[in-house]
């Protein structure tokens, strides 16, 4: 087993159908959950995507043919772009006026995203952006017909037996970690049934995400079109070589000449990645509580596992 620096929250690393590595620091366990941050914004291409395999909407729809009021900066952009980062849709810094850890209602939040112009034309450059994903959970809900934490777990959680993974504010359910920031203390959380719905808004287990790519990967949720259109480059990023590309709810890239497919996420107190690469068939999910782990240790981890 490689040394694994030391990382507050959970560290899953599986190859092929032996593990590599699992730990945890002192008071986590193979069930406690995390918000998983932005790593949400697969799951949501997934239910994207499997609406799209259904028929019932098309990835070249224009966002405006499912939300209403849309401005006319946006007639042009498809649900295609809003999954690829290349709407022209700002992130949250283009955002200042929204409160991340207080609810509004949803209707209000969307318009705020309608004032806001885009950056760019749609599909004429790359910006991430977590409004494009909070989009596309409504697209689900209207598509769908039903509440977007109740369509993942129908369609997504409970057919890949993702049993201690769900949507939105906890509520009163147990084995939830606590979001410390850098100085180890907990902090506010980010809102996440209306503002982050979408974006950040899954708690998970690293075993639930290693089930999650495992099953994708499978065939058990996406037809082999669907899932080839998710793990390809939908938009340049310009970045480096391990995120070059962008599919849908994945970076597409390469580490250490390995073609892999990843992303990474941030929410108030809570610091996650998972990636999968496919040659060699590493899963690797890391799920930590606090602010304090940065890039520079996930770059260590994956230095010591890949070496």
């Amino acid at each position: 087993m490689p040394t694994i620096p030391q990382i507050p929250g959970a560290v899953l690393i599986v190859q092929g159908d032996a593990v590599v590595a699992d730990v945890t620091s002192p008071g986590v366990t193979a069930r406690t959950r995390f918000q998983i941050a932005s790593v949400s914004k697969q799951f949501t291409a997934a239910a994207v995507l499997l609406q799209s395999q259904r028929g019932l909407l098309g990835l070249d729809d224009p966002v405006g043919r499912w939300i209403d009021g849309c401005p006319s900066s946006w007639q042009d952009i498809t649900l295609h772009h809003l999954m690829a980062h290349s709407s022209g849709l700002g992130h949250w810094d283009e955002y200042p006026m929204i409160d991340l850890c207080r609810r509004v209602e949803p209707d209000d939040l969307l318009k705020t995203f309608h004032e806001v112009p885009p950056l760019f034309a749609p599909g004429a450059g790359w910006h991430y952006s977590s409004p494009a994903y909070v989009l596309l959970a409504h697209v689900v809900e209207r598509v769908a017909d039903l509440p977007y934490r109740e369509v993942l777990e129908r369609e997504i959680f409970a057919p890949l037996g993702l049993a201690d993974t769900f949507a939105g504010e906890p509520g009163d359910r147990a084995n939830l970690a606590v979001g410390l920031g850098e100085d180890g203390l907990p902090v506010p959380s980010y809102e996440l049934d209306v503002v982050a719905m979408g974006a950040g808004d899954l708690w998970s287990t690293t075993g639930d995400l290693v089930r999650w790519i495992d099953g994708l990967r499978a065939g058990r949720l996406l037809d082999e079109h669907h899932l080839g259109l998710m793990l390809s480059v939908q938009a340049s990023t310009g970045g480096g070589p391990d995120a070059s590309g962008y599919g849908y709810g994945w970076f597409i890239g390469a580490v250490n000449g390995r073609s892999w497919f990843q992303h990474s996420g941030g929410n108030a107190g809570f610091r996650t990645f998972d990636a999968c690469l496919p040659a060699s068939n590493h899963r690797i999910v890391v799920l930590s509580n606090t602010e304090a782990t940065t890039g520079a240790v996930l770059n260590t981890l994956l230095t010591a596992t890949l070496a």
